[in-house]
């Protein structure tokens, strides 16, 4: 996998984060990991096709999300993990996704992306592709992890 696909996905994310406040984030480590993802809690996955194929999962704790919720929703209170919460936490994983590619796209890669699917609870999700990188983003004192799991048609 080309590394050109992970620095898309982390400069976007680093890009969007603080337009919503989010301002302390960092890329804290890139990993290969097999295809097997257990959910921390809250898991958005898009697909991804065009020039590219495979799909990209988004994962984090629920915690995370609501926090991420929040500040998406102007700082309002997030006390459950609800339709609203679900709904800004998918967008954002719409947001990364098309933003990702838009930055392909610049680099010459046309790509495109499905609508995104939203899960939580405890469970595990299979990536597209044995090779998976792991990118484990800083956001305060908790992590928001892009699964990258793309081949090059």
């Amino acid at each position: 996998m080309s590394n050109k696909y992970e620095e898309a996905f982390s400069n976007t994310f680093l890009n969007i984060m603080p337009q919503f406040g989010i301002e302390d984030i960092a890329l804290e480590s890139q990993t290969e990991c097999g295809s097997k993802i257990n959910a921390p809690g809250v898991v958005c996955i898009v697909g991804v096709t065009g020039e590219l194929h495979g799909n990209v999962i988004f994962a984090m704790t629920e915690a995370c999300a609501k926090r991420i919720a929040s500040a998406m929703m102007g700082g309002m209170p997030i006390e459950a993990f609800d339709e609203m919460a679900q709904s800004a936490v998918s967008e954002l994983g719409n947001m990364l996704a098309a933003g990702a590619c838009t930055y392909l796209e610049v680099m010459g890669i046309k790509a495109d992306i499905s609508t995104p699917t939203l899960m939580h609870g405890d469970f595990a999700v299979q990536a597209s592709f044995e090779q998976v990188t792991c990118l484990q983003m800083r956001i305060s004192d908790t992590f928001f992890y892009i699964y990258v799991s793309l081949e090059r048609n």
